[in-house]
C-alpha cells in the first residue's frame, strides 16, 4: 500500500507514547449535575486526549474534529495556519533541528498524525470519525488516516457545501470542502439510515438496527369488548410494575360528564403476549390520562421502505453557522465561519450514534458540535455525553459560553429558543503524573487520578472507584486479580506484614498486586501467598 513520507515523520510516528500525562483539573459545574459525563477541556489536545485514555478508551461512539486547514489565513479568531505559536513550540521540541527544513505541509501533518493516533485509541469499536478539511490538506489527511485508521476502514470521502460561502481562486469559485469517514472496524460500524419521506416505519430500534410503526394491542371495533373474549381480559405488567388492563375510554354525553372506562380485550392470548413482552416486540407509551397503553411493534422489511444509505455529495447549503452563532450572541458572532449545527446533526446521525453514546470533538472552536449533541438529545430524550477539548483562549469565553446560554436558552421574543438544559464540567489540565526532572510521582498530582492512572496502565480499562467498605488502597479487581496502590504522598510506604494484615476474607483473590516504595516480603512467602510487588515509580508503566 502507498504510504506517505514527510519531514519529521520518524519524530511523530510514535510520538504519542512521549506525551506527558496530565491530569484533569475541574474548574467549575455549570448545571445541577457534577460529573454528568459532559466535559469541556481547556489545553493542547494532544496532551488532553492522552488524559481521556483511562477513562475513555475504545469508548467514543463518534469523533468529529475541525481541524486547522492550513490556509495561510491567520486573520481568523481561530489561527488557522501552523506558524501558531503554540505549534511552533510544539515542532521545535519534538522534531528538533529539522524544523527549519519543514514545509507549511510537513509541519501540518506532524501536527495532527500523534492527534489521530490517539483518537483511534478513543473511538469505540462501532465508532467512527468524521473529519472536515478542504483542498489544501485533502489528500494529505487521506493518506495519512489511511495508516492511522487503516485503509479498509475507510467509509467515504464527502464533498459538501463549503462552509462560509464560496472561495474564489484564480480560475473557479470553490464551493466546496469535504468531510473525510473512517471507522475504528468496518466489520463493526452500521451506518445510520435515511428515512424516506412519507415512510410508515417512523420509529428507530437502536438494539435492532431496524425501523418500525406500532399498532395497538387493545382490539378495536367489532366484538372488542371483554364480554365478547373473556379469556383475552387479563392484567400486563407495565415497566413501573402496575398492572394494565385493556381499557377503552367512552366519550361523555355532555360537556361536564366524565370519560366512561369500558373493559375491552387484547388480540393476543396471554402466552403470546408474554412472549412479545420478553422479545421486545411490546412498546409501552403513557396516554392522556398518565395511563400505560402498550402497542406491537411492527418492523420495516428490509428493503423498500428506507434509504439504507446517506447520500456522499451534499451540494445544497447546509445550515448556517454564523447565523446561528448570531442568535446565541445576541446580534455578533465572536467565531469565523463556525460550522453549522444541522451538519453535526446529520454527522451523529450518520455515526448511528445512539441515546447513549459518547461524542468527542478536539477541536472544539465555538462548540458547535455540543450544541448538536444537546439539540438531539432534546429530540429524541437522549442522554448522549459530549467531550470538547479546545487550546484557545477562548475556549471559556467562546465554547463554554455557547454551551452554557444552549442549555439556558437564548434570543428574545418570538425568536426565543427553549434552552435544552444538562450541565457540564469545565477543565484545565493539570499537573503530570510522573515529576519530568526526577521521574518520580508528582506529589503535587491529584492522588485519586494518580490511581486512575495506574489502573489503566495495569488493565487497559476504565477505572471505577471501590466502595467506601473496599480495602483502603485497593484500586479494583481485574480478571480474579486484585490491585492495591499504597501510596501516601509525601511519605515512604512499605509492604510488610502489617500491611498484610490489614486484608480481611473479602479481600480474597487468585493474585493479588501490590504497589509500594518498598518490600520486606521474601520471595518466598510472596509466592506462597500470591503475591506480586510493584515497585513506584520504578514498576509504574508510561502509556
Amino acid at each position: 500500500m502507498p504510504t506517505l513520507d514527510w519531514i519529521g515523520k520518524e519524530k511523530v510516528v510514535t510520538h504519542h507514547l512521549d506525551v506527558p500525562y496530565r491530569v484533569l483539573d475541574r474548574k467549575y459545574t455549570f448545571g445541577d449535575s457534577p460529573d454528568s459525563g459532559n466535559m469541556i477541556i481547556h489545553g493542547d489536545n494532544l496532551e488532553a486526549l492522552k488524559a481521556l485514555l483511562p477513562q475513555y478508551e475504545g469508548k467514543v461512539k463518534c469523533i468529529y474534529i475541525d481541524p486547522p486547514y492550513n490556509t495561510g489565513n491567520e486573520g481568523w479568531v481561530y489561527n488557522d495556519n501552523v506558524n501558531d505559536p503554540h505549534i511552533r513550540r510544539w515542532l521545535g521540541k519534538v522534531v528538533g533541528s529539522e524544523v527549519d527544513d519543514l514545509t507549511r505541509h510537513d509541519k501540518w501533518i506532524c501536527m495532527m498524525y500523534p492527534r489521530l493516533v490517539l483518537l483511534q485509541k478513543l473511538l469505540s469499536e462501532d465508532g467512527a470519525i468524521f473529519i472536515s478539511i478542504d483542498d489544501n490538506e485533502q489528500a494529505n489527511l487521506k493518506l495519512i488516516c489511511d495508516e492511522v485508521f487503516g485503509k479498509t476502514n475507510h467509509l467515504a470521502s464527502m464533498p459538501i457545501h463549503r462552509q462560509g460561502g464560496r472561495q474564489d481562486s484564480k480560475y473557479y469559485a470553490v464551493v466546496h470542502e469535504y468531510l473525510i469517514c473512517y471507522a475504528k472496524s468496518i466489520s463493526n460500524f452500521k451506518a445510520g439510515v435515511q428515512i424516506k419521506e412519507g415512510s410508515v416505519y417512523p420509529k428507530y430500534d437502536t438494539e435492532t438496527g431496524r425501523y418500525y410503526k406500532t399498532q395497538l394491542l387493545r382490539k378495536w371495533g367489532s366484538n372488542s369488548l371483554r364480554e365478547n373474549r373473556p379469556n383475552l381480559y387479563y392484567p400486563i405488567k407495565a415497566p413501573d410494575g402496575t398492572d394494565v388492563y385493556p381499557i377503552i375510554y367512552q366519550a361523555p354525553s355532555g360537556s361536564d360528564s366524565q370519560f366512561i372506562k369500558i373493559e375491552s380485550r387484547w388480540r393476543w392470548s396471554a402466552s403470546n403476549m408474554t412472549n412479545a413482552i420478553n422479545e421486545k416486540r411490546v412498546e409501552f407509551v403513557k396516554n392522556e390520562y398518565g395511563e400505560w397503553t402498550p402497542y406491537e411493534r411492527i418492523y420495516a422489511p428490509n428493503e423498500g421502505e428506507f434509504e439504507t444509505k446517506k447520500f456522499t455529495t451534499w451540494v445544497d447549503e447546509i445550515g448556517n453557522g454564523t447565523k446561528t452563532l448570531k442568535e446565541v450572541f445576541y446580534g455578533t458572532s465572536p467565531f469565523d465561519y463556525p460550522k453549522a449545527v444541522e451538519l453535526l446533526e446529520i454527522v451523529l446521525k450518520m455515526a448511528n450514534a445512539d441515546k447513549d453514546s459518547i461524542i468527542l470533538d478536539s477541536f472544539a472552536g465555538s462548540g458547535t458540535t455540543a450544541h448538536a449533541v444537546l439539540n438531539l438529545n432534546k429530540q429524541d430524550g437522549g442522554n448522549r455525553k459530549f467531550i470538547l477539548c479546545e487550546m484557545m483562549d477562548y475556549a471559556e469565553r467562546i465554547t463554554a459560553e455557547r454551551v452554557r446560554r444552549v442549555m439556558k436558552g437564548y434570543g428574545e421574543g418570538n425568536n426565543k429558543v427553549e434552552g435544552t438544559g444538562s450541565s457540564f464540567d469545565f477543565y484545565e489540565l493539570g499537573e503530570t503524573i510522573f515529576d519530568p526532572v526526577t521521574g518520580n510521582l508528582n506529589d503535587q498530582a491529584d492522588t485519586e487520578q494518580i490511581r486512575r492512572y495506574v489502573w489503566f496502565s495495569e488493565t487497559n480499562s476504565p477505572y471505577i472507584a471501590p466502595g467506601n467498605e473496599s480495602h483502603p488502597y485497593l484500586l479494583g479487581t481485574h480478571q480474579e486479580n486484585n490491585y492495591y496502590f499504597y501510596y501516601i504522598r509525601g511519605e515512604e510506604t512499605c509492604l510488610d506484614r502489617d500491611f498484610l494484615r490489614t486484608f480481611t476474607i473479602k479481600d480474597k483473590a487468585e493474585m493479588y498486586i501490590i504497589y509500594a516504595d518498598r518490600c520486606l516480603i521474601s520471595p518466598d512467602e510472596m509466592l506462597l501467598k500470591n503475591i506480586r510487588f510493584k515497585k513506584i515509580p520504578r514498576d509504574i508503566k508510561r502509556v
